[in-house]
């Protein structure tokens, strides 16, 4: 674990005590001047909030400046790999997201939840669980020893898919749990948040590596890497600058959103790791595709529950419990991936 530390970034490091800080700050300042998050909160146009589309564009963007549409044509390389973690993202995270959602906070936790929120903390959990994560699985990989093809490859064609099912899969689970589904504002979301970012990144990316190669572009996401932290740390004061009231009379929620995240971070994990050594994939596959199976990405799960339900809804508060989670986590599963290298390769 200490190893895994000390690969991230300063800021990626304490993460959780940034978002811990944040937290406190705008559950702060909503008390004390409510009337400016009052004015930030209804600068909207089209039912986007602008402030936080752009916090939010200085997020994503530089994330899929990261990522490489080319490689998709190396996919076959490692198609054991492949095939698992698509499986795992696609077809069993969401769905057991919703089941632990339905089993949790529709159930078990029911009593001690703002019963006007049910609803809305389990379309958060939905948002979170319905789109992987694209950049910080470059971390998650590096510090498993993963191999980078295939996690530059997966996570292209992660991307490339989150275009076209982001918002079917959402609607499709949300209309499960008799949620009505704003289809314009999510069809909206997904333009906003996935598509032109996308293609506004790959443009910058080609013009990057055009004008001074590989070095340009690394430069370019060593200065941008602070920008999109401090974009999320911002909307996070935003956000708890709303949620302030409802955090301070039920201080309890938070931990009781973070139970499901967290079970179901390990549950696809190790699903994914262990389909990964049934069919014979190499650990370099095996513990890049764990880590990209159970992460996240929470950037675009806070734009699309911030649009689709508002600032003080329970789905925007579950969805930053999950950035809240998600560093700590997520290098337990890298601790684990990386100690048991040779129980997997005994198979």
């Amino acid at each position: 674990m200490d190893k895994a530390k000390a690969g991230l970034g300063f800021f990626e490091r304490y993460l959780s005590l940034w978002v811990a800080l944040c937290i406190l700050v705008g559950i702060a300042l909503g008390a004390v001047m409510p009337a400016p998050f009052r004015l930030l909160g209804e600068a909207n146009l089209a039912k986007v909030n602008l402030p936080v589309a752009l916090l939010i564009w200085l997020m994503i963007i530089p994330m899929l400046l990261r990522v490489d549409f080319g490689a998709i044509a190396e996919v076959g390389k490692h198609w054991r790999g492949i095939l698992v973690t698509v499986g795992v993202n696609w077809l069993v995270k969401p769905f057991s997201m919703a089941l632990l959602g339905w089993l949790f906070i529709g159930w078990l936790f029911r009593s001690w939840l703002p019963e006007a929120q049910i609803e809305s903390y389990f379309a958060g959990l939905i948002l979170l669980a319905a789109a992987p994560c694209t950049a910080m699985v470059f971390v998650w990989s590096n510090l498993s020893d993963g191999e980078p093809n295939f996690t530059l490859s997966q996570v292209a064609l992660n991307d490339a898919i989150m275009i076209i099912a982001f918002a079917p899969l959402v609607g499709f689970l949300l209309g499960l749990s008799a949620i009505i589904v704003p289809w314009d504002t999510l069809f909206l979301s997904v333009l906003l948040y996935i598509l032109l970012p996308v293609i506004l990144a790959q443009l910058w990316r080609r013009r990057l590596l055009a004008r001074g190669g590989e070095a340009a572009l690394a430069q370019v996401l060593r200065q941008l890497g602070p920008v999109s932290l401090s974009a999320l740390l911002l909307t996070l004061v935003l956000l708890f600058g709303f949620q302030g009231p409802q955090i301070i009379a039920q201080p309890l929620v938070i931990a009781l959103l973070a139970v499901p995240i967290i079970i179901q971070v390990y549950f696809n994990a190790g699903l994914a790791y262990w389909l990964n050594r049934a069919c014979g994939s190499a650990h370099a596959v095996a513990g890049p595709s764990a880590l990209i199976g159970a992460s996240n990405f929470f950037e675009l799960s806070v734009a699309a529950a911030i649009s689709l339900f508002g600032f003080e809804s329970g789905a925007a508060l579950a969805t930053m419990v999950g950035v809240l989670v998600e560093v700590p986590v997520m290098l337990s599963v890298v601790a684990i991936v990386t100690r048991s290298k040779a129980w997997y390769e005994r198979a």
